[in-house]
């Protein structure tokens, strides 16, 4: 099975999301010296969660689970890629495409357009995120859910998750 062929089976179909994230991918390969990442030693920050996601994760290892995989919603075709072991960064920017294309026209473009041809390469503008940590869990004392340390807030001396606190808010409208 191709590299190509695994991103449409992960994803379910053939499209130019996906084969826009999948272009970005091999590309970052390219500039960064990278490949599969089994830890976390290349992290994607995306600024969308469309089709091309779904690549990135096949073909780079990044994941959300792992930490490798992250989302700065920008609603731009836009994945800076980092490379842990060297330190180096690239932020790519897709170029605009030839307009009045139909869906099918447009997925044939970007399946024939190199890399090069439609990314802009830019410096990374977001810090690299530190590795992910691990939380202790604590008990909701209200619903009694396990909950991450970090989402734990204390409410009448009482560990209480996010969904069960209430916010103080004096300004109710």
């Amino acid at each position: 099975m191709t590299k190509w062929e695994k991103c449409v089976a992960f994803h379910g179909h053939e499209c130019g999301g996906l084969t826009i994230g999948y272009k970005a991918a091999i590309y970052a390969e390219k500039l960064l010296n990278i490949t599969f990442s089994e830890d976390e030693d290349v992290v994607c920050i995306s600024e969308n969660d469309a089709c091309g996601v779904d690549a990135i994760q096949v073909l780079l290892g990044c994941s959300v689970g792992k930490g490798n995989l992250l989302f700065h919603m920008r609603g731009k075709q836009a994945f800076s890629f980092y490379n842990r072991k060297t330190g180096k960064s690239v932020r790519l920017v897709l170029k605009e495409k030839p307009e009045g294309m139909s869906r099918e026209e447009s997925f044939a473009y970007y399946q024939n357009t190199e890399p090069k041809d439609m990314f802009e390469v830019k410096e990374t503008t977001i810090k690299l995120p530190e590795e992910a940590r691990i939380f202790d869990s604590y008990k909701c004392e209200c619903c009694g859910e396990m909950t991450g340390a970090n989402w734990i807030r204390i409410a009448g001396g009482k560990k209480i998750c996010l969904d069960c606190y209430k916010t103080y808010d004096r300004f109710q409208v």
